[in-house]
């Protein structure tokens, strides 16, 4: 569209009536463009006000003109009117008449007026208006009284927006200390009329504008019933919006209805009223929460809680939000939080029992579960009960986590999509999440940025966090001006177009408000949305710790400070909403809930863990938490069952679906392999998953290209070749009744998404959740999920998992980065003993499964990765599983499995022996190699080459933990005369060697030696030189069938 200098031209003069008469038979569609052949008889040269700078503004008022011409201030009215008949170059214009004056002579208005010379700056100042009201939504929350303490600006900023006329900016605005006072806007209006750079700063406008009446524009939301407002009242409402206690953020949310939505939420005249009874709820909350802290500290004193002193109001606060989403439907909520205020939050949101809180002080306490345990403030819990403001039923599970802040986001969030995958809520009606955080760690940690951005994808959406920030405006004991380099801690939020919203936290109502706000939002758009409670830390980090050291002029102002609950309740006092009788009695009736508990809490002698489940499956266990049997049934499946998958698995099971070329063969292949009654690597996972679904359990497999998979081997999901975004999923095309097949590519993040599907691993014991490293090594930086979570989460909170990680292994000369898995790290951290061969008895390997943190193996054959995977579900209880998985077997010629290995009876070998040559005259072998994974094959290729099959005997470790002892000393005992040996493809210091020969020599009474053959120790997991390791491969092969290589040395 050419600018109004040059439409305005071709608008040819049309009558109000008339235009509207025309645009009721076009229909209700009317284009906001300037149709061809209308023409002002006047030329436009002679009205200068019509400049490329204001055409928006003019177009948008005469549209609005021509659809009710009462819907424009009259000057606009005559203006067009005149245009409209024919007035004469520069005579359109008619100035308006001064208040109290008779409109009679507008209504009239068809004569030519002379032009006034205040045109240009009466179009001019409207648009001013315009700009500062965008202004005031634009940055208004950088100038909001957001720190209950007075003395730091939440933005880390002490100036202000030079484009903002604010009453508490003050004459100076180079202290920041005026931002506080309260002048008039008179006053700063004068103060800008005295400087010309000012003035400018300003859009033009000065004192003399004040009284003006500005027609309001359809982006705010100031004038309720109002069209139009005095300068100085925009100016106080916009402020009383946007620059008190509440600050929001939100235009840089490309959405117009968003933005929109929450323009009305918060400019609504009087949008912030609250009826008196809900300030009695809120005073009630506040005082639990604050008689809570005071309560234990009182009892003990000198224990550390990381209680919640300074941001009593997030109580409430989380409370309103549940109230508000239970009032819209939701009936499940998925909580996470860090340690500060956790206790409070599990007596007063979540309602554990008090007794059992206070009972966690008690240095007797004695244990019960199984397990290490951990601290209080880092236990979850799992509850439903009826919210007393709806009535109705709601389920609060709060997560239980470690110390590292915010690793629980992407697990709380994975755990929140299953609930809602079981319960069919596609839209996050039913279930939702809420987050809590810490200012330092929301702007510190990068999984937070890894979470927020799994938020909008389509197999991890939520649709819809709340997250809620306790900022104490310190971090330990950093200054946040030295811990962040944004603005907000919040800034990060921004990436996916969430709104902030911070608010003072000594204001309960405006607390109450946000957090409605937020939860309308959530259920409005279920997009995500931030509340950031700018409050303070009363004591140090924890009630041990001196704050003053480090931070002296901040703590000397805390002490000052008046508690919220006192602040609040003396407000409603004055006001007459409640009582100090009413006040009193009710802390009253709290104290004495807390003593009553307290002292059923000495009657407590036994910790018991389960009681702080936070993700309980009723039905697996028996009611004391046992497995119901100490069996597993054999894996194995029919003929036809293993024929109909690999036949679907070898299709394209939809009509007009073109796929590529390439993988036509690949699907040829396996079809010739179901004929031969043989699998690969990949046809074997299919009829693992295929006839679990089969069986109704949900198969979810999640990672960096799992789709097709990285080494272009799985193929679950083909892609059309001809249209755009056309896919197949075979996998959910076997059963008519079958359970549902998730197979979803993720974003490139391992920390983030591993927690993802830890979590959603969490919901139900009946799904079997999957995810794929892109390289085995990429799984460190997952680290701390696998380490906090994955390896002792049953220790810590009797919490059982039954994820699967599937991690690439193997040294094939591509580098140190693709190479190792690091299967030394996870061998580290298994729990069985070293030095002890446990008693063997009925269903001994069972047992081992059941007493162990998590299982390890590396498969060497499609057959054995088949049962695993199977195994994992037909147990009894459930642990994590880790599969380190090859990466040349997935196409190796002898890398197949018929299907004899995988028929009903079969099962998952935990180590395969020798049967070969050497085990038909075990007496005459002389050396025993034991090795793991798909260095069987170079092993068994060398020993062929070199004629020693009946000298070497060779058997493979399926399953390294928990240890095979009966495999192992089995073996050692056939081949009594034959030396041991670990053989691997990893470096000494790296791999399994440390791991399993203080387990083997355990099985052979430490009589026998463990030889080892593999690479010399190194930093790196391998080289990046080709050629070296060829030579290192060569080396070791040959040692491995030197049968004098040891003859000289003691072990």
């Amino acid at each position: 569209m050419h600018r109004l200098r040059t439409c305005a031209a071709k608008l040819r003069p049309l009558t109000a009536p008339q235009t509207a008469k025309k645009l009721s038979h076009n229909g209700p569609a009317v284009s906001r463009t300037f149709q061809q052949g209308r023409f002002y008889t006047a030329p436009v040269a002679a009205e200068p006000f019509l400049s490329g700078t204001s055409s928006n503004y003019v177009e948008e008022m005469y549209f609005a003109w021509l659809e009710n011409p009462q819907s424009v201030h009259k000057s606009w009215d005559v203006f067009f009117r005149n245009a409209n008949a024919g007035a004469p170059p520069g005579t359109a214009y008619q100035s308006p008449p001064p208040l109290g004056a008779s409109m009679a002579s507008l209504s009239s208005a068809q004569s030519v007026v002379v032009a006034q010379p205040n045109v240009d700056k009466l179009v001019e100042d409207h648009l001013a208006v315009q700009s500062l009201i965008r202004a005031y939504q634009i940055r208004g929350h950088h100038v909001a009284q957001l720190d209950p303490l007075g003395i730091l600006d939440a933005d880390l900023d002490s100036s202000l927006p030079a484009n903002l006329v604010t009453s508490s900016n003050g004459l100076d605005i180079a202290v920041c200390k005026e931002r506080l006072k309260r002048l008039t806007v008179g006053e700063c209006l004068q103060h800008l009329k005295s400087s010309s750079s000012s003035r400018k700063a300003f859009y033009g406008l000065d004192e003399s504008d004040l009284d003006k009446v500005f027609h309001l524009p359809t982006t705010t939301f100031i004038g309720g019933n109002e069209t139009a407002l005095p300068l100085r009242e925009i100016i106080r409402r916009m402020e009383m919006s946007y620059c008190q206690h509440i600050g929001v953020e939100f235009m840089f949310i490309n959405d117009l209805e968003q933005c929109q939505w929450i323009r009305q939420k918060f400019e609504t005249p009087s949008a912030m009223q609250f009826t008196n009874e809900e300030k009695r709820t809120l005073l009630a909350r506040l005082v639990r929460s604050t008689r809570f802290e005071e309560f234990l500290q009182r009892k003990w004193s000198s224990e550390k809680r990381f209680g919640l002193e300074g941001c009593e109001v997030l109580i409430p606060a989380l409370k309103t939000i549940i109230d508000k989403s239970s009032e819209n439907g939701v009936d499940n909520i998925i909580m996470g939080m860090p340690h500060r205020g956790r206790l409070n939050v599990l007596a007063n949101v979540i309602r554990k029992e008090l007794e059992q809180i206070f009972c966690q002080f008690d240095s007797k306490l004695e244990a019960a579960d199984e397990g290490t345990g951990d601290v209080k403030y880092h236990l979850g819990m799992y509850h439903r009960r009826i919210n007393r403001v709806t009535n109705r039923n709601i389920t609060l599970s709060l997560v239980a986590n470690p110390s590292h802040l915010e690793a629980v986001d992407p697990v709380v969030q994975g755990k929140t999509k299953a609930e809602q995958f079981y319960l069919s809520d596609s839209e996050g009606k039913k279930v939702m999440s809420i987050l809590l955080h810490g200012d330092a760690a929301f702007a510190g940690q990068g999984i937070v940025y890894e979470t927020f951005h799994l938020s909008d994808l389509p197999s991890y959406t939520t649709h819809g966090t709340i997250h809620v920030v306790v900022n104490n405006q310190i971090g330990f004991t950093t200054d946040p001006r030295v811990a962040r380099s944004s603005p907000y801690p919040t800034d990060v939020a921004r990436v996916v177009n969430a709104p902030i919203f911070h608010v003072n936290g000594d204001d309960p109502e405006a607390v109450m408000y946000v957090c409605n706000v937020a939860a309308e939002w959530r259920s409005t758009f279920h997009k995500d949305v931030v509340v950031d409670l700018v409050c303070y830390r009363r004591n140090g980090h924890n009630e041990m710790d001196e704050p003053m050291f480090t931070q002296p002029l901040m703590y000397k102002q805390i002490k000052k400070q008046k508690a919220v609950l006192k602040k609040y309740a003396e407000k409603l006092i004055a006001e007459g909403v409640v009582t100090q009788q009413e006040f009193e009695a009710e802390m009253s009736k709290y104290d004495k809930i807390c003593e009553e508990a307290y002292a059923r809490s000495k009657d407590e002698k036994i910790m018991h863990i389960k009681h702080w489940l936070d993700s309980p499956w009723p039905g697996f266990f028996t009611l004391d938490g046992q497995p119901k049997s100490m069996k597993c049934p054999s894996t194995g499946l029919s003929e036809e069952t293993l024929a109909h998958i690999g036949n679907v698995a070898s299709s394209v099971p939809v009509e007009d679906f073109t796929i590529h070329g390439g993988l036509t063969r690949i699907l040829k292949g396996r079809g010739e392999m179901v004929k031969n009654r043989t699998v690969d690597w990949a046809l074997a996972e299919y009829m693992a998953i295929g006839s679990l679904l089969k069986e109704g359990i949900h198969i979810r497999l999640s990672g960096q290209d799992v789709e097709r998979g990285t080494f272009s081997h799985r193929h679950h999901v083909l892609h059309d070749q001809n249209v755009d975004k056309k896919t197949c999923i075979p996998m959910n095309h076997l059963w008519p009744n079958q359970a549902p097949y998730t197979v979803c590519n993720s974003s490139l993040s391992e920390y983030g998404v591993l927690g993802f599907e830890l979590g959603f691993a969490m919901a139900s014991p009946n799904a079997l959740v999957l995810w794929e490293a892109q390289f085995g090594d990429f799984h460190n930086t997952a680290q701390c999920i696998i380490d906090q979570f994955i390896s002792p989460g049953q220790a810590k909170w009797v919490r059982q998992n039954g994820i699967v990680l599937l991690l690439p292994h193997g040294m094939e000369g591509m580098g140190p980065e693709h190479s190792s898995a690091r299967p030394e790290r996870f061998l580290q951290m298994c729990n069985d003993d070293p030095d002890v061969v446990p008693k063997m008895m009925e269903d001994f390997a069972v047992q081992q499964l059941y007493d162990a943190n998590w299982i390890v193996v590396n498969c060497s054959t499609p057959a054995n990765y088949f049962h695993v995977l199977r195994r994992q579900i037909l147990l009894p209880f459930r642990k994590p599983l880790i599969i380190f998985t090859p990466k040349s077997l997935l196409r190796h010629p002898d890398a197949k499995s018929s299907f004899d290995m995988m028929l009903p009876g079969t099962e998952f070998l935990r180590g395969i022996v020798e049967d070969g040559p050497a085990a038909e005259k075990p007496k005459e072998v002389k050396r025993l190699l034991f090795c793991t994974g798909k260095v069987y094959y170079e092993l068994a290729k060398e020993r062929k080459n070199k004629n020693l099959e009946a000298e070497v005997a060779i058997t493979r470790l399926e399953q390294l933990s928990p240890f095979p002892f009966d495999v192992v000393e089995e073996e050692a005992k056939k081949y009594s005369n034959a030396e041991l040996v670990w053989c691997q493809e990893e470096h000494k210091n790296q791999g399994y060697y440390e791991y399993v020969k203080p387990r083997i020599r355990a099985t052979t009474r430490r009589e026998r030696p463990v030889w080892y053959v593999g690479r010399e120790p190194a930093s790196a997991p391998a080289t990046g030189n080709k050629n070296t390791h060829l030579h290192e491969l060569k080396r070791f092969l040959e040692t491995s069938f030197n049968l004098e290589a040891f003859s000289n040395l003691n072990n």
